[in-house]
């Protein structure tokens, strides 16, 4: 066993999706229930393996273990930004579990580094190749604590040139396909063996020399266990996983590394409960003394490379013609559309190519006025980005500017570091990858691009965007409504740019629905209130005042007065002025005022829509987590007059649709739907309640079913499970109440009632640390007469019972 040893490493990426100028990942209705996919994938996947279940005999939950303690793993530093910001339960698993690693690995922490936007590597020039490898380290160890050993690099795309970068910036070793190695050869030995055809052998580490005199350590993954992983149903049986692993060394040989790697989705987002094999997995290996877990790290500290490498130059894991995915038409796709072509990805490189070369040598010239190096200052801005307080910009203009500055120079030299910024994530791989050039992840791209132009045109003006459009509507769509890359940027870039003045139209029209503090922030916006007054009546609202909006990333600021003016239902008009005098806003505020006050209310519109000419926003001005939130404000109404009307076409016809029904009688659509809103309503809003009635859930139910009306299971099991969630967060902060666990019981008690499952995997985990953190003490004090702890035990053990914990 001392000479075999398993390593099992995942890559855990998503694509940012964060809207480029909110710097926050909107809504996204494909999600559904959830807010976002990147929610939704924590849920599936990133939260189960920081919770992961090890079932007993009886299937009952033995362990909740930590994944990412006993595997090699890489996340990308955007998506951890993002968990970082939404999941830090989730986040911090992941950190503690580095740590714990390192414990188990002989000082070696399990995490690697991963170069930073997920580019393809040799696409880039030198100088973004470098900044995306150093960004990623100092993203690493900002989050970890650490410096890495290894990284990852974005579909295994490699060449000499990045892998130098790597090299001379300290990292150790990066993982690639097997079909990447050219040829090998033992040390010492003149005599290449030809490999190219996927046969190198991965068990163990090679050395590939770079031309500087340096080197770097190259793993070759085992691709047919690999490809069983993502491909094959593999996970389905966590024993079988064990034992495919454990077949795949050879004898006699020693050492030897038994590896694989796919994308870390696999085990739970694209296999449902993959999780759990991966941790019954292990759980075997070990206990089976099938062979001894490690990670890159400490194998190739213990047992370093013998044989040299020569990798395949331009090559990657999900391309059969080396990169060509991210730059030609070159018949690599999701399959889910194979009469598509790719030949929009071409212009599209070139295009962005062609913006980036104009951007770096406009960023050269320009921020060579203020910076001693601006190369060197833009791989240094990864701090800024990580940090955006005011101590932290200083620091960093400190350290790279040449002299004194104003602070119109520090929002000036911010602007085109951001611009930067946007010229890399353009490159983020996922533009190309998949069919069409419409598609959510090509246009957050594009996106990218219109950041970085806006930026630009907001300091210097002139045609950029006209010259990057010209260059992009040769990139054609697949589909006729969107034509060509320059009809997809109008169509969907252009409509999403902001700034400060869109802050201000969203500040102010939602100060309508919600109070608002005299200082708030606005996604990546500080808000600031100088001026404020509003009025009612009956449905109608008018508000004005004066804010001073401040960018957070770029530091500018300005002072904007506003008038909006609503008068019911989706009806409402903003207007927004930088110039408009004091004297003459004050004046304008007292005729709108005394005009809404004699409920003149065309006479408040006109008066607005003269004031602020050319300058009006709409309900659609507003973002769109806060346009919906105020929709659904104003549809509240709506759907409770709805309700009613349904509620008297179904209810007196219950004993008719339940007659059809038992007779197998179609009921008619306009009943059937009249039953299925009322029903779905009334039982998303019980579920809901912080004092569940149990008792009018059951008696809904009953009625669903003996009227035959479907549920929707989908929105109703997420209400409960959030519902549920809450009190189980109630019980982690305060777990010797019996009262929260008494509700928590019943809760349960519901769920197995239900005809649809529900998530109680967050009820399962606070469960089990309150199994093992109090659960004995309160037995101690019940063996010695406590009567309440008796209560409390009897109560806890029921619950574990319902929850399928083992006691």
């Amino acid at each position: 066993m001392e000479e075999k040893y398993i390593c099992i490493h995942g890559h855990f990426y998503q694509p940012p999706r964060e809207n480029a100028w909110l710097e926050a990942v909107e809504v996204q209705d494909s999600a559904h229930p959830y807010h976002d996919w990147n929610q939704r994938i924590t849920a599936e996947c990133y939260s189960t393996n920081a919770y992961s279940r090890i079932l007993d005999g009886e299937d009952r939950i033995e362990e909740i273990v930590n994944n990412y303690e006993k595997i090699s793993f890489n996340f990308g530093p955007t998506l951890l930004a993002w968990m970082e910001r939404n999941v830090p339960d989730v986040y911090g698993a992941i950190l503690e579990a580095d740590k714990n690693s390192a414990d188990r690995y002989s000082e070696h922490g399990s995490a690697l580094a991963q170069a930073y936007n997920h580019m393809i590597m040799p696409l880039a020039n030198r100088r973004d190749k470098r900044t995306q490898v150093l960004w990623g380290i100092r993203d690493f160890s900002r989050r970890f604590g650490r410096e890495p050993e290894g990284m990852w690099l974005p579909e295994t795309a490699v060449d000499i040139e990045t892998l130098e970068v790597l090299s001379e910036l300290g990292l150790s070793f990066t993982i690639l396909s097997p079909y990447q190695a050219a040829r090998t050869r033992s040390e010492g030995d003149t005599d290449w063996e030809d490999v190219s055809d996927g046969t190198i052998d991965p068990k163990e580490p090679y050395r590939q020399n770079l031309p500087g005199g340096k080197s770097i350590g190259i793993f070759f993954y085992d691709g047919p266990i690999s490809r069983a992983v993502a491909f094959e149903d593999l996970l389905k049986d966590g024993e079988a996983f064990a034992e495919r692993l454990s077949s795949g060394f050879a004898e006699p040989m020693a050492p030897q590394l038994l590896h694989i790697a796919t994308d870390g989705e696999s085990y739970g987002h694209h296999s449902p409960h993959g999780d759990m094999a991966l941790a019954y997995a292990l759980h075997f290996i070990e206990s089976e003394k099938l062979a001894r877990l490690t990670n890159y790290g400490e194998f190739l500290e213990k047992h370093p490379p013998t044989r040299e490498v020569e990798i395949k130059e331009n090559s990657s894991w999900s391309c059969n013609h080396g990169v060509e995915r991210w730059r030609s038409d070159c018949g690599c796709h999701s399959g889910a559309n194979p009469e598509w072509h790719q030949r929009w990805r071409a212009p599209l490189r070139d295009a962005l190519d062609f913006l980036r070369d104009e951007l770096a040598q406009i960023y050269e010239s320009k921020v060579g006025e203020f910076l001693k190096d601006p190369w060197k200052a833009r791989d240094d801005y990864i701090h800024v980005v990580l940090d955006r307080s005011a101590e932290s910009i200083e620091g960093f203009m400190d350290r790279h500017c040449k002299g004194a500055r104003r602070p119109s120079d520090n929002v000036r030299i911010l602007k085109l570091l951001e611009i930067q910024r946007h010229a890399l994530l353009m490159y983020t791989s996922c533009g190309w990858f998949f069919d069409e050039i419409s598609g959510i992840e090509t246009v957050q791209i594009i996106q990218y691009a219109g950041r970085a132009i806006q930026l630009h045109e907001d300091l210097y003006g002139g045609d950029l965007e006209s010259r990057f459009l010209d260059k992009l509507s040769a990139a054609k769509s697949n589909l006729p409504e969107h034509g060509n890359g320059r009809k997809i940027y109008q169509k969907f870039v252009q409509p999403a740019m902001v700034d400060l003045k869109r802050v201000a139209a969203h500040y102010a029209i939602s100060s309508l629905f919600e109070n608002h503090a005299e200082r708030v922030s606005v996604f990546c916006c500080s808000v600031s209130q100088k001026e404020y007054r509003g009025s009612e009546a009956g449905r109608a609202r008018l508000a004005a005042g004066q804010v001073e909006i401040t960018s957070d990333i770029t530091q500018e600021s300005e002072n904007i007065r506003f008038v909006v003016f609503y008068t019911g239902d989706h009806q409402l008009s903003c207007g927004l002025s930088r110039d408009i005098l004091e004297g003459v806003f004050s004046d304008l505020m007292a005729q709108l005022f005394d005009t809404f006050d004699r409920a003149d209310f065309t006479e408040v519109m006109q008066l607005t829509g003269e004031a602020f000419e050319g300058s009006l926003h709409s309900l659609k001005s507003l973002f769109k987590d806060g346009q919906r939130k105020i929709l659904n404000v104003i549809l509240e109404k709506k759907i409770a007059d709805a309700l009613s009307v349904y509620r008297h076409v179904y209810e007196p016809n219950v004993p008719l649709i339940r007659f059809l029904k038992g007779s197998a009688t179609p009921i008619p659509p306009p009943l059937y739907a009249s039953g299925q809103f009322v029903l779905n309503s009334e039982l998303n809003t019980e579920l809901g309640r912080q004092d569940i009635d149990y008792q009018k859930i059951t008696d809904q139910l009953r009625e669903a079913e003996l009227a035959g009306i479907s549920l929707d299971a989908k929105t109703l099991e997420y209400t409960l499970r959030k519902n549920l969630e809450k009190k189980a967060d109630a019980f982690d902060e305060n777990p010797k109440s019996q009262v929260i666990l008494e509700d928590i019981a019943n809760g349960v008690e519901l769920v197995y009632a239900l005809p649809f499952d529900v998530n109680l995997r967050k009820l399962q985990n606070i469960g089990h640390q309150v199994k093992i953190g109090n659960y004995p003490d309160m037995q101690r004090k019940t063996e010695k007469g406590d009567r309440e702890a008796a209560a409390w035990v009897e109560l806890f053990e029921n619950l574990c019972g319902q929850l399928n914990l083992r006691i």
